[in-house]
């Protein structure tokens, strides 16, 4: 079995009063960036969505969240950014240039809970790798 990690955060779970609400503009902006999300229920955990490092599920949520998608370019943010308001989100800075580093491009929208979700181009780069491949070794035996 293989897994596919990001480089610096293993996963991010949310929880939500609305899952329903919360499925919409996931599946949405996540959609604008190439991500697909996945409906899933885990006996014992109920029903959950998920789409690589991001889970979320039915709880109460802890604590508004800043969290930052990577996109391969402006028109993803942009894209991203149209999901987002017309899914449920609400908007906290268009897309455009920030001023963090040159060629910051970003996009920022509140969720059904209030969390700050955002889709950031860097600009060009080479990337040494997209991912992070896990490779689970079988359990030894003894």
């Amino acid at each position: 079995m293989q897994l596919h990690r990001g480089r610096l955060i293993d996963h991010v779970h949310l929880r939500t009063r609305d899952l329903p609400a919360m499925k919409r503009f996931y599946k949405a902006v996540l959609e604008a960036i190439g991500v697909p999300l996945v409906e899933g229920s885990t006996p014992g955990a109920g029903e959950h969505i998920y789409a690589d490092e991001l889970w979320i599920d039915v709880g109460e949520p802890a604590s508004h969240v800043h969290l930052a998608f990577q996109a391969p370019d402006q028109a993803t943010v942009q894209r991203f950014h149209a999901a987002a308001l017309a899914n449920g989100g609400r908007d906290n800075g268009g897309p455009g240039e920030r001023p963090y580093h040159p060629g910051y491009y970003a996009a920022f929208a509140y969720d059904p809970d209030g969390n700050n979700i955002e889709a950031v181009y860097h600009g060009p780069a080479d990337r040494s790798a997209d991912s992070v491949v896990i490779t689970f070794e079988a359990p030894k035996e003894g």
